[in-house]
C-alpha cells in the first residue's frame, strides 16, 4: 500500500485545536462561568454532596474521564471525591431503554441516585441531546444544580442553571475543550480542598 504524507493535515488539525483553545481566552463570560461552577463544586464537595456527570458517545467517555479525576486523583495524592459518571451500568441502560426510552436513561439514574445539593454536569456538543435535557429537568426537580457543557448553541442553554459553551460547531474540537474545562474544574477543586504545604 502506498504511503501518504499526512503531515499538512496533522499540522492543520493541531492548529485548529490550538486556535479554538486560544479563542477561549477572549470569552470572559465563559471564564467567569467556569469560575462560578468551580466555586459551586467546592461548596458541594465541602457539604458532602456528589457530582453526577453524563454524556453520549465520546461525551460519555469524557464523563467517565472527568469523574475518575475527582474520585482518584488529579495532580497529587488526596482523599477521593464523590463523583459518578451515569450510564456505566449496562443493566440500567438496557432496562431504562427497554422499559421506558433511551431518552430516559440519565433521568432515571438522577431520580435514583441524585439528591438535593448535588451538581449534575450534562455534556452535549450539540446542546440538543434529549436524554441530557431530560436529565437536566429531573435534576432541577430534585434540587440538583445543573451545568451544561456544550458547543456554541442548543436547547441546553435554556435548560441548565449555567452553561459552559465552547464557541465552536466542530464536535472533535469541542470535546477537546470539554476535557480542558473538566481538568480546570478538577484542579481548582483539588488544590483548594486539599492545599499542600
Amino acid at each position: 500500500m502506498t504511503q501518504i504524507n499526512h503531515s499538512n493535515f496533522i499540522r492543520r488539525t493541531i492548529q485548529q485545536s490550538i486556535d479554538l483553545k486560544t479563542s477561549l481566552l477572549q470569552h470572559d463570560d465563559l471564564i467567569e462561568n467556569i469560575n462560578k461552577v468551580s466555586n459551586r463544586c467546592l461548596e458541594m464537595f465541602h457539604n458532602g454532596n456528589r457530582l453526577l456527570i453524563a454524556g453520549n458517545g465520546g461525551s460519555a467517555a469524557d464523563a467517565q474521564h472527568i469523574a475518575a479525576e475527582f474520585v482518584c486523583r488529579f495532580n497529587f495524592e488526596r482523599p477521593g471525591l464523590p463523583a459518578m459518571a451515569l450510564a456505566t451500568n449496562y443493566s440500567v441502560i438496557t432496562a431504562a431503554g427497554n422499559d421506558y426510552s433511551f431518552d430516559d436513561v440519565f433521568s432515571r439514574e438522577i431520580e435514583a441516585n441524585g439528591k438535593s445539593g448535588d451538581i449534575f454536569i450534562g455534556i452535549s456538543t450539540s446542546g440538543n441531546s434529549t436524554n441530557i435535557l431530560k436529565a437536566m429537568q429531573a435534576s432541577q426537580q430534585a434540587g440538583i444544580y445543573t451545568v451544561g457543557l456544550s458547543g456554541s448553541g442548543g436547547a441546553i442553554q435554556n435548560e441548565a442553571d449555567i452553561c459552559l459553551n465552547v464557541p465552536s460547531d466542530c464536535t472533535p474540537r469541542i470535546q477537546e475543550c470539554h476535557i480542558l474545562i473538566g481538568h480546570i474544574l478538577c484542579e481548582i477543586v483539588e488544590t483548594n480542598l486539599f492545599p499542600r504545604l
